[in-house]
């Protein structure tokens, strides 16, 4: 999973439908072996439309300027927000 998601991520500029099927694939081997992902392999992948954003791609991430630190993390292909709270 970790291989397919690092090929996806390099991939996703020169060629985008190629990264979509690898992030695909990597997301239908941890469903069907009940492999739970790492943090770090499913933040490249969207909430609410599942779809596999690349960051600064399909996604924007800022840094929230609130009391409570906080990642945002916007989809470009649905315009779902979700925050990451940062532990002091």
């Amino acid at each position: 999973m970790e291989i397919l998601i690092e090929n996806a991520i390099s991939n996703s500029k020169s060629n985008p439908k190629l990264s979509q099927r690898q992030a695909l694939l990597a997301r239908r081997i941890s469903t069907r072996h009940k492999i739970r992902m790492p943090y770090n392999l499913r933040i490249v992948f969207c909430k609410k439309c599942k779809s596999f954003i690349a960051p600064g791609l399909h996604s924007r991430i800022r840094v929230g300027r609130t009391s409570v630190k906080s990642i945002r993390i916007s989809c470009n292909l649905c315009g779902h927000t979700y925050r990451k709270i940062i532990s002091q």
